[in-house]
C-alpha cells in the first residue's frame, strides 16, 4: 500500500493508504499546498465535489480544512474500497464516497457544488475530449461563485463559459482554477 499525508486542517499529519493502480498519481504536497492557498485555508461551510477521487487526497485535505460536505467518486473498485477504509479510519462524517465513472456522475448528479476538483488520470485526455466533455458539463453543478480546480499533463486551453484564475506547473503536473464568468 502506498501512503500519502494530509498536509493543512483538524487531520494534519494524519496518512491515508491507497493501492498502485493504473493512472493514479496523488497531487503533490506542494501542489495541494499552493491549491488550498488559493482557495483559502480553511473551506467552512463549503461543499465540495471530487470527481476523481484516487487516494482522496484533496477530497480529504477539503474534509480536513472544514468543509461542510465532500462527495468523492472512484470508479476504480480496488481504489473505492480504499477510499471507504480510509474513511472508516478518520472518522470523517462529511464526505460520502461513490464507486462510478466521473463523468457519468457529472452528468447524473442533481447537487450544487462550492469547489470540484477535476483530476483524471492523464490518459483519459491524452488527444481525446474527455475533459472539454466533463468541463461542459459542470457549470450547472457549481454554486454561485464555485470553483473548478483541473489537474493535467498538459496545460488546459479553456473558453467560455470557463475564465482561469490561476495556474502553475509541477513537473508534469499542470494545474489551474477555473471560475464560470
Amino acid at each position: 500500500m502506498n501512503k500519502v499525508r494530509i498536509i493543512g486542517g483538524d487531520l494534519r499529519s494524519r496518512m491515508i493508504s491507497f493501492p498502485d493502480a493504473n493512472g493514479l498519481r496523488p497531487t503533490p504536497d506542494r501542489v495541494r499546498e499552493t491549491l488550498f492557498n488559493w482557495l483559502g485555508q480553511t473551506l467552512y461551510g463549503r461543499t465540495c465535489l471530487d470527481l476523481f477521487a484516487g487516494s482522496g487526497a484533496l477530497g480529504f485535505e477539503a474534509a480536513s480544512r472544514g468543509a461542510e460536505r465532500v462527495v468523492m467518486v472512484e470508479n476504480n473498485p480496488v481504489v473505492f474500497r480504499a477510499l471507504q477504509d480510509n474513511l472508516k479510519k478518520l472518522g470523517t462524517k462529511n464526505v460520502s464516497a461513490h464507486c462510478q465513472d466521473g463523468l457519468e456522475f457529472a452528468l447524473r448528479d442533481v447537487q450544487t457544488y462550492d469547489v470540484i476538483f477535476l483530476d483524471p488520470p492523464f490518459q483519459y485526455n491524452s488527444g481525446g475530449d474527455y475533459l472539454p466533455k466533463l468541463l461542459s458539463a459542470l457549470p450547472q453543478r457549481l454554486r454561485e461563485n464555485g470553483l473548478v480546480y483541473v489537474e493535467s499533463g498538459e496545460k488546459i486551453d479553456v473558453s467560455l463559459p470557463w475564465q482561469e484564475l490561476k495556474s502553475g506547473k509541477a513537473g508534469q503536473v499542470h494545474y489551474q482554477l477555473l471560475q464560470v464568468v
